[in-house]
């Protein structure tokens, strides 16, 4: 096949703004009820109307939540856990007005909760007694919200819920025991974050629907448990780090029982609620998705221990066990993926629900490479390379692609090798890009995970920085067009790494971060304590937060920057990006800022996606002077020649 040559950024693409915000979905909450299957579906086209959708026994597909419900959950600000099933009733949350509401095998809906200042997520059914547990987040009275575990009544008024067990900052993952008769949950407080230090309770439940007393069953101590489940004969399991890796754990009358000592990750950063990484086969078997070197893989542990599946799934974030197969949100590497059923048997997969039409052809699509590089310190960092791929289209002779590194949020979070429709965007277009697991990322243990700890701003920054030289050194990229971007934490590496060297020629931040101080003062109760471990507890590094904040250091910034911004956004409120760009405006820096109504903290809405997308290739293309299809004309860049 001939191609074209054309400038690296100017290629026509099959991966279209339209595809990826207006005809893919973001899937998530996978549950089985008996034979069939509940799971949530954030639509852009609707406004990012988040949608529970049911799959029967018969394999019809149907919404379960009509307009204007949208099943989503602000508890934590990052939600998760929105929903639960059982024999065909299901409650969730609603995010617009926080209450929860029942949907009855008929499609009744209604209210279990009234008041819009309360929030919660996280429900377990509790059969036996007509009801469900749930975390409860109370933004009532002034100062922090509280944090407690309830009951809401399946067949009384709305209420607010009973307490059932509260004295901790956090609450999470109530799990009842199959009899119905003992109650697991997760506790953790300030400074400390889900990945530093939690703690795994149990107690058995009285009969008139009361805790008894609780038992410490694992956590503590710089030791982060999460996920407890109960297996079918009624045995807690859970993933622990204590030995520096999240590994799998039962808990008998003697003690923790690990299951798999490895040097494998069974978890991963618990920002948002319902997380499902593991669940119980047949035979004492245990479907799981570790992550190794930061490569997720499929498998199986028995008595004889690991055994990988021969599956194309490439990544895993929700598996559930299903009428002897296994039930997952997954992808291969390329394509974008969806709901799936997997036969745990031979590896083969089903696929039911797809995130997006395979618009595109598979030879378009650019394979990750991983790549290990020097960094600072004398230490190894890890990423993913994607080269430009394009099957019409090739650069011209004697010229290297633009290089775009990616920062991941979080900052305690990772990349991974799961296909991307917005990485294949830009490779598609003839961008090579660099998908960068900095210091402090999971998915290599945690003392991988602990080179961020007092250290934020540097590492990340440092490790961004030195695998850009890496690649530009062996000649895969133009050193002279080499940009990064990151959304919320990564963001702020990205104006880090703008302020404070030089390397890049321009940046992109999405609701990042450009003044500590102001983030330490204005974020939300989950994150309100997180900078003490990254940056230092305040008011005695103070000195620390001044030096590593962008804005501070406005002075030292010279290359263009583009500030993508929702007005909603309340983890990095939009003074955030204002103050930013009034320091660099005044300075004459070029700059372009681009705010959202009705978005939050990640965009949702097909349009704001849409807009957000092609503004920074817009942004790229004058900056680096090509001339990208589909440029958005309006997109103003003050003070750039």
């Amino acid at each position: 096949m001939t191609k074209t040559t054309a400038p690296y950024g100017s290629w026509i693409s099959p991966i279209t703004t339209d595809l990826i915000a207006g005809q893919s979905l973001r899937l998530d909450g996978l549950t089985v009820d008996g034979t069939t299957l509940v799971w949530s579906e954030s639509r852009p086209a609707e406004d990012g109307r988040t949608v529970l959708v049911r799959r029967n026994a018969a394999g019809e597909i149907h919404d379960l939540t009509p307009p204007p419900f949208s099943a989503r959950t602000r508890v934590h600000e990052y939600g998760g856990g929105a929903y639960a099933a059982h024999r065909a009733v299901t409650v969730f949350s609603n995010v617009p007005d926080n209450r929860v509401y029942r949907i009855d095998r008929d499609g009744a809906i209604t209210a279990l909760t009234h008041r819009r200042d309360q929030r919660f997520a996280d429900f377990e059914f509790d059969p036996q007694r007509d009801r469900v547990f749930a975390v409860r987040e109370d933004h009532s009275s002034p100062g922090e919200p509280v944090n407690c575990l309830v009951t809401l009544d399946l067949t009384g008024s709305p209420s607010g819920g009973r307490v059932l067990t509260g004295g901790h900052d956090f609450v999470a993952s109530p799990r009842l025991s199959p009899d119905g008769r003992q109650l697991a949950w997760l506790t953790w407080d300030h400074p400390n974050m889900p990945w530093d230090e939690t703690t795994l309770w149990c107690a058995e439940i009285h009969p008139d629907g009361r805790l008894g007393p609780t038992r410490r069953v694992a956590g503590g101590r710089s030791i982060s448990v999460q996920e407890p489940r109960w297996s079918p004969a009624g045995v807690l399991h859970y993933v622990c780090d204590e030995t520096g890796w999240w590994n799998l754990y039962r808990w008998t009358d003697q003690g923790a029982v690990p299951l798999c000592q490895t040097r494998q990750e069974f978890g991963g950063p618990a920002w948002t609620l319902g997380h499902a990484t593991y669940d119980f086969l047949e035979g004492n078997r245990i479907v799981c998705a570790p992550t190794d070197d930061g490569r997720q893989g499929l498998y199986t542990l028995g008595q004889g221990g690991l055994t990988p599946l021969a599956t194309p799934l490439d990544t895993t974030t929700v598996l559930r066990a299903f009428n002897g197969r296994v039930a997952l949100v997954g992808a291969e590497t390329t394509d974008p993926g969806g709901i799936a059923l997997l036969n745990p048997e031979d590896g083969t997969v089903e696929w039911i629900r797809r995130v997006a039409s395979s618009a595109f052809d598979r030879s378009d699509v650019s394979l990750p490479q991983a790549f290990s590089f020097p960094t600072d310190g004398g230490l190894k960092a890890h990423a993913f390379f994607y080269p430009p791929r394009n099957t019409s289209f090739r650069g011209p002779a004697r010229e290297k692609p633009p290089l775009l590194v990616m920062s991941h949020g979080g900052p305690t979070g990772a990349t991974s090798t799961g296909f991307s429709l917005k990485i294949q965007y830009w490779t598609s277009r003839g961008f090579a890009v660099a998908d960068v697991n900095y210091g402090g990322s999971t998915g290599y243990g945690r003392a991988y995970r602990t080179r961020l700890d007092g250290k934020w701003g540097l590492v990340d920054t440092a490790d961004c920085l030195n695998a850009a030289r890496h690649l530009a050194a062996e000649g895969r990229v133009d050193p002279d067009r080499m940009a990064i971007r990151g959304q919320s934490a990564g963001g702020y590496t990205t104006l880090a790494a703008l302020t404070f060297h030089d390397l890049f020629a321009a940046g992109t931040s999405q609701y990042g971060i450009g003044d500590l101080l102001a983030l330490a003062r204005d974020t939300h109760k989950f994150e309100s304590r997180y900078l003490d471990r990254l940056v230092g507890p305040l008011p005695e590094c103070t000195a620390d937060y001044e030096a590593r904040s962008p804005l501070q250091h406005a002075h030292q910034f010279s290359c263009p920057v583009l500030f993508l911004q929702g007005l909603d956004d309340k983890v990095v409120p939009p003074n955030q990006a204002e103050a930013m760009v009034a320091a660099l405006d005044a300075r004459g820096v070029p700059v372009a800022h681009l705010t959202f109504e009705g978005e939050g903290h990640g965009f949702r809405r097909r349009k704001t996606i849409q807009v957000a997308l092609e503004a920074e290739l817009t942004f790229y293309g004058r900056v680096f002077r090509f001339h990208p299809v589909h440029a958005l004309a309006t997109l103003k860049i003050r003070h750039l020649p």
